[in-house]
């Protein structure tokens, strides 16, 4: 892969912001072990804490530079943007902590990228910060782990691919997900602050994340599957999938930005949806009705501020997650279908092995960063494809190529 500094005067290229927290400190390890020549630095709120996850990471680690900032010190947060070319940040819930490292980065025209699956903090972010960050070609890119990658770069590709085979545009993907692995404290963390802060019922916006205008006529045909069914592309039965209503919004926005970029590949209107995968027979179908109810009665519990406050006594602490041999045995897989209206197929397939929201988010976030930090040049819209983006639209096939070089399932890689 070709590097060229985005920032060679700034004394970093990449600053891993909450490298302390569970899924900071596994980027803190892939940094040591990949990063090669990169000048990357860790940051936050305490230096003992930072010192001692440098330290945990050899000899890879060595060279790293520390920095000191709490989310509530804005000059702080400043001195950090300035210092580098790339933030990373797994310091959530973003919605109480991100804020004012994205108006930093904003500032100091530093590319950014996290793993927030919490859409009206993103959404505050477009209102605030894309008009800027694209007249200064400022890449603010969350949603780049488990959510919302797969489904993201998964439809991306599959309509480009549609396109370069037919020269027809598509007209929707659906993605089907199988997992398996743990749940970290600060995933939970960030659900809970999303409903405690009142803005859970923003999630019901099925264009949440849209620019102006790109609404469609018939919003309601795009709505959140309720129910499971039979589905006779993927040859099983399917229920809703529990981050459809993060991905699915993501995956619209990439649809009109691309549009607008001149994009063909897109046709409209564009509809993805995304389920769960629950396999064939009768067993299947039983799991598929079960477990639908089970989350819908979990996600209405936790509009009650005692079911949440039962959750959180319950839960693993933030900082906390599954055990290495969990996330080591954890697997992910998405299958994604894109169709043109004539009815040809393309099939598409991101997946691997690890834990999704933690082993993979980590590579996700990782090399998206790199991304960033050395192959800014060939990122979709070049140096001045800037705004708060999504992963298939500020970093499209260079990203599904790293991800491939780590040994990642990417289908299709080529159009």
């Amino acid at each position: 892969m070709n590097a060229k500094r985005a920032s060679p005067h700034r004394a970093y290229d990449v600053v891993l912001y909450g490298a302390t927290g569970f899924v900071g400190r596994q980027t803190v390890a892939h940094f040591a072990a990949h990063a090669g020549d990169v000048r990357w630095a860790l940051a936050g709120r305490s230096a003992q804490k930072l010192e001692q996850v440098r330290q945990a990471c050899g000899p890879g680690a060595a060279n790293a530079g520390v920095l000191v900032a709490d989310a509530a010190d804005q000059k702080a947060l400043d001195a950090v943007a300035a210092s580098t070319a790339v933030v990373l940040s797994t310091a959530g819930p973003f919605a109480l902590y991100g804020s004012g490292l994205v108006a930093a980065c904003v500032a100091h025209r530093t590319h950014y990228v996290d793993i927030t699956g919490e859409t009206p903090w993103v959404r505050e972010l477009i209102d605030r910060h894309h008009a800027q960050a694209a007249r200064d070609g400022t890449r603010i890119i969350p949603c780049c782990g488990f959510d919302s990658v797969p489904s993201d770069l998964g439809a991306w590709l599959v309509a480009e691919a549609v396109w370069h085979q037919y020269r027809e545009p598509c007209v929707s993907v659906k993605a089907c997900h199988s997992m398996r692995g743990g749940l970290n404290g600060g995933t939970l963390a960030s659900a809970l602050n999303l409903m405690e802060s009142g803005q859970g019922q923003r999630l019901a916006d099925l264009f949440l994340l849209n620019p102006p205008g790109s609404v469609p006529r018939h919003p309601a045909e795009h709505a959140d599957p309720v129910a499971p069914h039979r589905d006779a592309d993927f040859d099983a039965w399917v229920g809703p999938f529990v981050m459809g209503p993060v991905n699915t919004r993501v995956v619209r926005r990439t649809a009109a930005l691309m549009k607008a970029r001149g994009d063909a590949a897109y046709g409209g209107p564009f509809q993805y949806q995304e389920y769960l995968r629950f396999g064939r027979g009768p067993l299947a179908a039983a799991s598929a009705a079960g477990i639908t109810v089970g989350m819908s009665m979990g996600q209405a519990a936790l509009r009650f501020k005692a079911a949440r406050s039962l959750a959180r006594s319950m839960a693993v602490a933030p900082g906390h997650g599954p055990s290495e041999r969990t996330m080591d045995g954890g697997s992910f897989r998405c299958e994604l279908i894109g169709k043109t209206a004539s009815g040809k197929i393309v099939r598409g397939r991101i997946a691997g092995q690890g834990d999704p929201g933690n082993r993979a988010t980590t590579q996700f976030v990782c090399e998206s960063a790199l991304a960033l930090a050395l192959q800014a040049p060939a990122l979709p819209g070049g140096a001045h494809g800037g705004g708060v983006l999504t992963p298939a639209s500020g970093l499209g096939r260079v990203l599904a190529q790293r991800l491939a070089a780590r040994g990642i399932t990417v289908e299709p890689l080529s159009a």
